[in-house]
């Protein structure tokens, strides 16, 4: 089974995130880049389909900058066999359509049955392209998976939900998105990192994937940010002193807010 997980360079969990007051998107020239934590579970579910199945590849596809290839290396060094970048200024700015967009073309470069993804990016927080890749390929959608099962050409997952779980099968080829309870990444060893710099890397323009220049990037977005503000310093709290009356006094607060 030839498998494809989607991987995304996002600003380090712990850094604070800033916009650019020049175009108002996600300043990631200030903050360091990690893999994004949820598309390591999506590495490790390809790859234990892969050793599970004895045959197949696994490809790693990431749009982004340049510097997106350390994540890239990471992935490849955890086990991926190569990897498609597609990597443009042209990008720079593309929201969710556009970037369904630009990666469903690269799939379209890239012989697949399988699409596995985390389910969302850890600087958007939005789970969407899961979805809407499914929509642009035509593939089957099974989201939110804390389990997958693959058999020949059909794949079952567990699919979470607020109160349990849902089983959910479809036929190859299909877009799956995994949760973070669906197993533990495994850590890139020292010939996992050696081997993963001789490890095929294909890096493609949009014209190369078949996109059209007018529908990424911050112009061909459906989405923008029209303003923002920093965050107001945190203001002193008001101190309530208990002279017998302090339930009163916190009732009377709490109404005066509209809380109660």
């Amino acid at each position: 089974m030839n498998i494809v997980v989607c991987v995304k360079q996002v600003p380090d969990t712990w850094a604070e995130k800033r916009l650019s007051d020049s175009d108002k998107t996600v300043d990631r020239e200030g903050v360091e880049g990690v893999m994004n934590e949820l598309d390591e579970y999506a590495v490790e579910e390809a790859l234990r389909i892969k050793e599970a199945g004895g045959d197949g590849t696994v490809t790693v596809l990431t749009m982004g900058p340049d510097k997106a290839v350390e994540t890239i290396r990471k992935a490849l060094s955890m086990g991926a066999d190569q990897a498609v970048h597609v990597v443009d200024d042209a990008l720079h700015g593309s929201d969710a359509l556009a970037t369904s967009n630009a990666l469903a073309k690269a799939l379209g470069t890239i012989e697949y049955d399988l699409v596995i993804l985390g389910v969302e990016s850890t600087d958007a927080r939005m789970s969407v392209i899961p979805a809407m890749l499914a929509e642009r390929t035509g593939a089957a959608q099974l989201t939110f998976a804390r389990k997958v099962e693959v058999s020949g050409t059909t794949v079952k997952i567990e699919r979470q939900t607020d109160t349990g779980y849902d089983v959910v099968e479809a036929s190859t080829p299909a877009i799956v998105s995994v949760v973070e309870k669906i197993n533990e990444p495994r850590y890139p060893s020292f010939k996992g990192i050696m081997a993963a710099k001789k490890k095929p890397l294909t890096t493609l323009t949009i014209a190369d994937a078949g996109v059209d220049g007018g529908s990424v990037g911050l112009a061909g977005s459906g989405t923008e940010v029209a303003e923002f503000a920093a965050r107001p310093p945190k203001q002193a709290g008001q101190i309530v002193k208990d002279e017998g009356d302090g339930g009163a006094k916190l009732a009377e607060f709490l109404a005066s807010q509209k809380l109660v």
